[in-house]
């Protein structure tokens, strides 16, 4: 009876096995699968730069593996130059003074949203989430004991949500609003008129804002994205950035982040991450530091690339029947809603959900595109337009041939 009863007890923690699956990295790690089997798949899944680091970043972190300090510990916030580097480059970038006890270096982005939320939320709290929103917000959300309020605004609105929006989702247990500008998945950017009532509104409801600004300098059609406390003063003690060099160098895989914030939720956060992870890479950090203390020149270089594959895209995906693409102002995303094309017969299927949708293409286009509902409702899908000009090319052709079929 004893054994039995003990059999029972499920071998994954309940708070574990509620995380869904990052459908991003999922639908990366399909068509990377095929296209190792020898089938000429084309993927639009990853959110990452397709150019390599820059030489003289990669020289730096190359001398910094010679350097012995550099094979040791080191603080937990992060290293005092690369927490210097980041207050002088938020000073250069975003016009907002900080000092370096109100930063925290964290292994990439990713960690940085998972403490944002860990630190200031409770059980029960609600965080307002602007939709489509990227797909691991709300699994910290959940991680931490809090419950996502979903907003949605569609394409008709250029996926931007409204001050009228967000006071509707609003209650007493709403504890903060996550903000993303430039936006991942959609691309869309809010003007300074929308960011600066958006953080008028936080302040009058006594909000936390936790504003991801990975994307700060992939910006085109002279559009611009203004950091809230810099707008908005007073939201300096609630609002927590998000940031780091992977969108903006090209290092994705080196894998540094930071977090800047009130000096007590940088230093409850830095005790959470000196149990979790300690410090970040040394050789990493040594590699950011150079990427931060040089000239924007090479983001420069890559988001010519951008802007153009990014007017290349949209034409074409415009120029298929029942696919509506909004024209991205940042990031390296669209986000075209396909709902024209859903419940039609294509091959003697007939998907009724952009998931099914999504499946199709991969299947009978070998086109890897991730579907809407990774960020919210059902309805879209998302490219990454990070990818060279002919994969765009060949790519999109395919799609557009197998749903010129859709009857």
């Amino acid at each position: 009876m004893e054994d039995s009863a003990l059999m029972s007890k499920p071998r994954i923690s309940a708070r574990i096995a509620a995380i869904a699956e990052s459908a991003t990295l999922a639908v990366d790690a399909k068509a990377k699968a095929l296209k190792a089997a020898g089938r000429p798949v084309i993927g639009f899944g990853a959110g990452e730069p397709d150019f390599p680091t820059p030489d003289y970043i990669v020289e730096a972190a190359a001398a910094a593996t010679k350097v012995v300090a550099n094979h040791r510990y080191s603080p937990t916030p992060g290293l005092p130059e690369l927490r210097d580097a980041i207050v002088k480059k938020t000073k250069r970038d975003s016009n907002y003074d900080i000092t370096a006890d109100q930063v925290l270096v964290t292994n990439g982005g990713k960690q940085a949203v998972y403490q944002a939320f860990a630190t200031i939320v409770d059980k029960d709290d609600e965080v307002i989430l602007p939709s489509p929103y990227w797909t691991t917000y709300p699994e910290c959300i959940k991680l931490a004991g809090g419950k996502s309020v979903e907003v949605f605004a569609d394409e008709s609105q250029n996926y931007l949500v409204t001050v009228e929006k967000l006071e509707k989702a609003r209650t007493p247990k709403t504890k903060a609003l996550l903000f993303c500008s430039p936006s991942n998945p959609t691309g869309s950017v809010y003007s300074p008129e929308q960011v600066k009532a958006i953080g008028e509104w936080a302040l009058k409801n006594d909000i936390w804002i936790i504003t991801d600004e990975i994307y700060e300098h992939l910006l085109y059609d002279g559009a611009t994205a203004p950091s809230i406390p810099v707008l908005v003063p007073e939201m300096a003690d609630k609002t927590i950035i998000l940031n780091g060099v992977a969108k903006t160098y090209a290092m994705t895989g080196w894998r540094v982040g930071w977090m800047i914030g009130p000096k007590d939720v940088i230093k409850a956060a830095t005790n959470l991450q000196s149990h979790l992870s300690s410090n970040v890479s040394n050789i990493s950090q040594r590699a950011a530091i150079t990427a931060l203390t040089n000239d924007l020149s090479a983001v420069k270089k890559m988001g010519e690339a951008f802007d153009r594959r990014r007017k290349l895209i949209v034409k074409m995906l415009n120029e298929i029947p029942g696919i509506e693409c909004p024209t991205p102002q940042g990031a390296f995303y669209v986000y075209p809603s396909v709902k024209g094309v859903l419940n039609k017969e294509i091959r003697g299927r007939r998907p009724s959900t952009s998931a099914e949708l999504a499946s199709l293409i991969l299947e009978e286009a070998e086109v890897a595109v991730v579907p809407g509902e990774a960020f919210g409702p059902s309805g879209y899908v998302r490219l990454s337009y990070a990818t060279s000009d002919e994969d765009i090319i060949e790519g999109v052709t395919r799609i557009k041939n197998l749903l010129s079929e859709a009857k």
